[in-house]
């Protein structure tokens, strides 16, 4: 039985992509749910769980980074 991959490799670039990409859509989702345009209370419900699971991806993404600071000469970074 073949497993999925769990190990993936993304630049940098490809992240910003992704992370523009969800952004687009939570705002676009938004729009839906604040003009309410002839949609079903269901949408509505539906729009607003994807807007939060949305939201929860970005913050997953962005937990992930590591965030550097001041490095010493060997470019390792300085513990606190």
């Amino acid at each position: 039985m073949t497993n999925y991959n769990d190990t993936f490799r993304l630049s940098v670039s490809d992240i910003e992509t992704i992370e523009e990409v969800v952004r687009r859509e939570i705002s676009r989702l938004s729009d839906v749910i604040h003009t309410g345009s002839e949609a079903t209370a269901d949408d509505l419900k539906n729009c607003s769980d994807k807007v939060n699971r949305l939201h929860k991806l970005l913050g997953k993404l962005h937990n992930q980074k590591i965030w550097y600071g001041q490095v010493h000469q060997t470019g390792m970074p300085l513990s606190g």
